[in-house]
């Protein structure tokens, strides 16, 4: 028996139905099922109708969820039973429960449905052979969800799609069930699994591929990442092995005599060089010579990781047999099936589009450029009050402001994500794209450009500009010509931005994995605190339904958040060596977090078939890209190393030649600071001590009498900038080596490719090589086991075919098996 609702008032035997009693609605049976059906008045009636033990064993493909209170609406409830009576006429089957709070929809596909879409079943997830219908048990559960799932939104008689009855409030929710997922529970999502292999079988059979592939990378990514890692933690340990050997360090530790001139109007005083001795063997730490090492290793890690990940993809796409699936293809199946005069949207380009777009998002990411020029001022105003308020803290002001600056940054991230998400939408749907996935694409492209500009402009900002626009001791840059630009730490701008990336990285990793969890967490304890009922079907609605919401963004908010870690794991991780080892501990959870979200917290998601993950692929190379440029210019502009080597073998000790007895950076710190005299200073009264200091010393390469550049700092100059092209151009081509050398796809996948087509034009009938003209070839090809008689027309056809295949010269049998076809 299949269960519908009733149109109008009559029961199918002829009995009226009649107004449920007053009071609170009781709680269903198994056996006993409530209907509702339109009314006259204000509220509904229900119809009691027993269901047989069968139907109750059935499995329901989808639930729709109405509130109770949007039964009182006659318009309401008339949008709702044009859409199930719609439904009806198009084999679905439903029945309706409630609770004291929800109505709840069943809605499960008769099997003639499955019949209109022979053309998906025929995909190589069915069961069946190649070309024949399978049967309604053969049918994946992934295949049977996507197929009620696109019925459902497509457009009704009404012109309604589930969307918009969501949205315009008829249905609170619809969302398919989550059934057989125990498997998963165990094997996958559950913390004594981490350091176990995903089961992407499992996933890809649950969830449909474009999860399966999701987890598919991310362990990939979390396994290539332990070489990084590893290599890493080895670069930041060699700093420790040298971290009382360091020539410049005992230099800066000995230096009692140097003074530095003050850095900020927080602290006017003279500072002696000696007092930022444990800053100056922490900065060693991840600047040294290690540091150029570890930049061109992750720019070939970066591309040898891509070439090996596209080998994989292929693998197991082989494997799941759609390596030659497409996805527009589809799309336009669907389309046809569901409407006989379906009309694929054709391309088109808009100049005018086109223009505004990029004039939007131009001015989109002037914003996040605003927003850190926003963080600068705030660390010029920060100083200044933390010196005022906070006098104890003295040379820890500067470590104050960085930090707090980093987490102002991390709340400014929050804040522009939603911005941006909202933007990027916004832009994308004023671009009209043809399909779902043109659109999923294009605004994934904008999404993350201007994520990366939201998450990367601070570190920006300090790895090539802050201390390089401040002016001398003497005529400082001040902001609205009161406060004083803030300079880099006396160590140097690798300190500041080995903190700021720790701090955002850190807190990116950690406290965004804690909120990802934890929200959902105590959202689903919350909602799962109310009254259950006994029905064993009714009670498994109410748990999917109470399960957290999903959307088309769910599998999009992991992949974008994984791909801003990526940037901080490749783009700035010459300052950072231990970003790897630190990206490598936050996916062992991240995995584990996205399982036990998807199964056991949120909803089910629509699976979606893909071969690929998409768009993203570009976006990592995009940002193996910006990593070779950034390492590059991180080294020449803010690492201490191009100087370092200029004055070994230009200016030290070891110009004419090493020796053994002296260390060749002897001197280095001295030649690396520039003189000024105190009395050149505006108010040098105002500085603490200046009674007794007759010079001070400064970070840059600027002359004595005038502070104007010399010959020296326009010749390191040069050489940061030859260092540069170097650098890049070295770098692009090892990647460019290790793309060719590394082939996309294996050799075993591309034969195994070659012979299914091989099997497949067999499997077509194409005659073998000895089939040719004469009457010996046609009667053995006409002989075997594929041999048909034609009568009529086909005959006829039959007759010109082979005629046309006789007379060809040379004889061509793919001509016949053509025109034969046609």
């Amino acid at each position: 028996m299949r269960v519908s609702p009733l149109r109008g008032h009559a029961h199918p035997d002829g009995v009226r139905a009649e107004a449920p009693p007053a009071g609170p609605a009781p709680h269903l049976g198994e056996e006993s099922l409530r209907i509702l059906v339109g009314t006259e008045g204000d509220s509904l009636l229900l119809m009691d109708i027993n269901t047989t033990e069968t139907e109750a064993s059935e499995p329901w493909d989808y639930v729709l969820v109405a509130d109770r209170c949007t039964q009182r609406n006659p318009r309401q409830v008339q949008r709702q039973q044009q859409f199930l009576e719609e439904l009806e006429r198009k084999g679905f089957c439903y029945k309706a429960r409630e609770d004291q709070e929800k109505v709840f929809f069943g809605i499960r596909a008769d099997n003639r449905v499955f019949d209109r879409y022979r053309r998906l079943l025929m995909e190589p997830e069915a069961t069946a052979p190649r070309g024949e219908l399978a049967g309604p048990t053969s049918i994946p559960a992934t295949t049977r969800i996507r197929i009620v799932n696109f019925v459902l939104n497509s457009k009704m008689a009404a012109g309604d799609t589930l969307q918009d009855l969501v949205k315009d409030g008829v249905f609170e929710a619809g969302f398919p069930l989550h059934k057989g997922e125990e498997d998963l529970k165990k094997k996958w999502a559950r913390w004594r699994n981490m350091f176990q292999q995903q089961p992407i079988g499992d996933i890809r059979n649950y969830f449909g591929e474009k999860v399966a592939l999701y987890f598919a990378w991310l362990g990939w990514y979390t396994y290539m990442l332990v070489p990084a890692a590893v290599v890493g933690l080895i670069i930041f340990l060699s700093g420790f092995a040298h971290f009382e050997a360091s020539q410049i360090s005992r230099e800066i530790c000995e230096a009692h005599d140097v003074y530095m001139c003050p850095r900020g109007d927080h602290n006017p005083r003279y500072q002696r060089l000696s007092e930022t001795c444990a800053f100056a063997k922490l900065t060693h730490l991840f600047d040294n010579e290690g540091t150029v090492l570890f930049a061109m290793f992750m720019a070939l890690w970066a591309t040898v990781f891509l070439e090996l990940w596209k080998r994989e993809r292929a693998r197991v796409v082989l494997q799941w047999d759609l390596y030659g699936w497409d996805e527009d293809q589809e799309e336009m199946a669907l389309g046809l099936i569901a409407c006989p005069d379906y009309q694929p949207r054709l391309h088109q380009h808009s100049y005018m589009r086109s223009t505004v777009i990029l004039l939007l998002s131009l001015l989109m990411i002037c914003l996040m450029i605003g927003m850190a020029h926003v963080l600068v001022i705030y660390r010029v105003l920060a100083a200044a009050l933390f010196s005022s308020a906070f006098p104890f803290l003295g040379e820890q002001v500067t470590t104050a402001v960085v930090v707090t600056g980093a987490l102002v940054h991390y709340v400014s991230i929050l804040v522009m994500t939603k911005i941006n998400k909202y933007v990027a939408l916004k832009l994308c749907d004023f671009e009209k794209p043809r399909t779902f996935s043109e659109r999923e694409s294009k605004f994934t492209i904008k999404f993350f450009t201007l994520q990366f500009f939201a998450h990367f402009s601070s570190l920006i900002y300090i790895a090539f500009i802050l201390g390089r626009i401040n002016g001398n001791p003497g005529k400082s840059v001040r902001l609205a010509g009161l406060w004083k630009l803030e300079e880099c730490h006396l160590s140097g701008c690798m300190m500041d931005l080995f903190v700021q990336m720790a701090i955002i990285m850190g807190l990116k990793q950690t406290l965004s994995n804690c909120m990802e969890y934890l929200g959902p967490w105590l959202a689903h304890k919350c909602r799962s605190m109310r009254a259950t009922s006994q029905d064993p079907e009714l009670r498994h609605w109410q748990r999917n339904y109470r399960l957290n919401p999903v959307n088309t963004f769910s599998l999009f908010g992991e992949f974008m958040e994984m791909m801003i870690q990526y940037g901080f794991t490749t783009v700035f991780v010459a300052a950072f060596p231990l970003a790897p080892l630190l990206a490598l501990f936050s996916n062992l959870a991240e995995i584990r977090l996205d399982a036990i979200k998807m199964v056991r917290l949120q909803r089910r998601l629509v699976p979606r078939k893909a071969k690929d993950i998409g768009t993203w692929l570009l976006v990592l190379e995009i940002i193996g890209m910006l990593a070779v440029i950034a390492n590059g210019m991180v080294i020449a502009f803010t690492s201490e190393f191009i100087p370092r080597v200029v004055y070994k073998y230009r200016y030290g000790p070891c110009r004419q030649g090493a020796h053994p007895a002296v260390d060749c950076l002897t001197g280095y710190v001295n030649h690396s600071l520039s003189v000024f005299y105190t009395k050149d200073f505006q108010n040098p009264v105002e500085i603490e001590g200046s009674e007794n200091v007759t010079e001070c010393r400064y970070r840059d390469y600027g002359a004595a009498q005038n502070s104007n550049f010399t010959e020296q700092s326009w010749f390191l100059l040069a050489i940061r900038l030859a260092f540069l092209i170097l650098f890049e151009h070295v770098a692009l081509c090892v990647k460019l080596i290790a793309a060719w050398f590394v082939p996309d796809v294996r050799q075993s996948v591309k034969n195994e490719v070659l012979k299914k087509k091989h099997q497949r034009l067999g499997e077509a009938g194409l005659p073998g090589p000895g089939v040719g003209p004469g009457p010996e070839s046609r009667s053995t090809r006409d002989s075997g086991p594929r041999a048909q008689t034609w009568s009529g027309p086909r005959a006829g056809q039959e007759a010109k075919t082979q005629s046309c295949c006789h007379h060809h010269h040379p004889p061509q049998p793919w001509l016949c098996v053509c025109v034969g076809g046609l």
